[in-house]
């Protein structure tokens, strides 16, 4: 994974309620086995018309956000299933980070495992950040979101921030423990031979 530090850019404002993953990646372009090709499908019942042209009043297809690494949205955002494509077509689309109120669990768990920084933020701060015509910044490290006229801190667990910070996926975190498991298997074959 790429490691994130420091993010500026424009935000989206994607203004709904319960966003679920059916919706973030419909069910019909689960096919792919990489975690590469999602972004074109993401939000695609919303994006483009039965004829596949872009609907002009979906913020995604607005040339405004072009380019835009930060997704606002609203309440509940990746409820239902817990297809792990959801995180994939969003970093695929371009986003590194999230910002909403609040969270569905798993959802929230995949992002951080596929380089996606879930923010959660107060209401009134998520509404600002909703009317604000500036860049927005987030800085992980010092755990902070900037606006022109907005400075304000943002909690996240340690574990997750480490594993951001330094890129790690989950085969990278299971190779940070290699001379711990090679030690294990020698000690175990030592202690346990095999009986023939």
């Amino acid at each position: 994974m790429e490691p994130f530090t420091k993010i500026r850019s424009v935000a989206t404002p994607l203004d709904k309620v319960n966003v679920d993953t059916d919706q973030i990646v419909p069910k019909q372009f689960l096919k792919l086995v990489q975690k590469t090709g999602f972004g074109q499908y993401l939000f695609f019942d919303w994006r483009y018309e039965r004829d596949g042209t872009p609907r002009k009043d979906f913020v995604l297809n607005d040339s405004r956000y072009k380019g835009s690494k930060i997704l606002l949205t609203r309440n509940n955002f990746g409820c239902g299933s817990s297809r792990e494509h959801a995180a994939w077509a969003l970093l695929d689309f371009g986003f590194r980070v999230v910002i909403s109120t609040s969270f569905a669990d798993i959802f929230y768990n995949n992002c951080f495992k596929n380089g996606i920084l879930p923010v959660k933020v107060e209401e009134q701060v998520l509404q600002k950040l909703f009317e604000t015509k500036s860049e927005i910044e987030i800085d992980l490290e010092k755990q902070t979101i900037k606006t022109d006229d907005l400075n304000v801190s943002f909690s996240i667990e340690p574990h997750w921030k480490k594993i951001l910070i330094e890129g790690l996926d989950d085969i990278a975190v299971t190779l940070k423990y290699d001379d711990r498991i090679a030690k294990y298997e020698t000690d175990h074959r030592n202690s346990n031979p095999r009986v023939l």
